[in-house]
C-alpha cells in the first residue's frame, strides 16, 4: 500500500494514529517517502503513485475515486489559510482548495497556507491576514472543508483506518511535539491552540459545504 502524507502540522494528529497503529512496518516507513503538499498529492493520486491521501477537497470529486468522511476541516477559524492583506494578487502552488476558495470568496491578495501560513499569522499578528475559514463561515454558516481522504484503492482497508482515527481524539506525545517545534520553530503551546481549530469527522455540515463549495467552483469554471 502506498499512502501519501501531507506533512502539516495540521494532520499531526493522524500522523501520531498511523504511527501507534498495526499498520506493518514497512507501510510505515513507505509513508514518509510519500509526503508532500497537497497539490503534489493531487498529482500522485491520479498517476497512481499512491493508492490514497488526504488530497485538496477540490481535486477528491473525479470518478475513479472514493471519497471517506474523514478530512481537514475547519469548524470557523483556520489560522492557517490565510490571504496577506494589501499584497499583490498570488495562489500558493501547494493548494488548489485554498486557491479556489480566495476566488470564490473575492478575497485579493497573496494566498499562504500550511504551517508558513501559521508561523505568519504568529508572527505579523491576525491583523495583517485574512482567515478564509472565517470568511466562508460568516457567509455560510458552514465549516469549511480543505482536505478529504481519497483512495484509489483498498477502499475498504482506508474506510476502517478513518473511522478508527475519528473515534476519539488523539493525544500527541510531548516528545513529537518537541520535534515538530524545533522542525517547524513553533512553540509546542501554539502548536496545542492552533490544533483546537481543526477537526476531521465529516458529517452532515459538512458535507453541505463542501457540496456549495463544488457547486461556486464549477460557477467559476472549474471542472470537477
Amino acid at each position: 500500500m502506498k499512502f501519501g502524507k501531507i506533512d502539516y502540522l495540521n494532520l499531526l494528529p493522524f500522523h501520531v494514529f498511523l504511527k501507534r497503529s498495526s499498520l506493518k512496518s514497512y507501510t510505515k516507513k513507505s509513508i514518509e517517502h510519500k509526503k508532500d503538499v497537497p497539490a503534489k498529492l493531487n498529482k500522485a493520486l491520479k498517476k497512481n503513485q499512491i493508492d490514497a491521501a488526504v488530497i485538496s477537497s477540490i481535486e477528491s470529486r473525479y470518478k475513479k475515486y472514493k471519497i471517506l468522511n474523514m478530512g481537514i476541516v475547519a469548524k470557523r477559524d483556520v489560522k492557517s489559510v490565510l490571504v496577506r492583506k494589501n499584497s499583490k494578487n498570488k495562489k500558493d502552488p501547494a493548494s488548489a482548495s485554498s486557491n479556489m476558495l480566495a476566488k470564490i470568496l473575492n478575497i485579493d491578495g497573496e494566498v499562504i497556507i500550511g504551517d508558513r501560513a501559521l508561523k505568519a499569522y504568529l508572527t505579523d499578528g491576525d491583523e495583517c491576514f485574512y482567515d478564509l475559514a472565517n470568511i466562508w463561515y460568516k457567509k455560510t454558516g458552514l465549516p469549511f472543508v480543505f482536505g478529504r481522504l481519497t483512495c484509489a484503492k483498498y477502499t475498504s482497508f482506508y474506510k476502517s483506518l478513518a473511522k478508527n482515527f475519528t473515534k476519539r481524539p488523539v493525544k500527541i506525545p510531548q516528545y513529537i511535539l518537541e520535534q515538530y517545534s524545533q522542525t517547524r520553530k513553533i512553540e509546542k503551546e501554539k502548536i496545542i491552540w492552533y490544533l483546537k481549530y481543526i477537526s476531521y469527522k465529516i458529517e452532515t455540515k459538512e458535507q453541505k459545504s463542501y457540496r456549495l463549495f463544488l457547486r461556486k467552483a464549477r460557477e467559476l469554471g472549474f471542472k470537477a
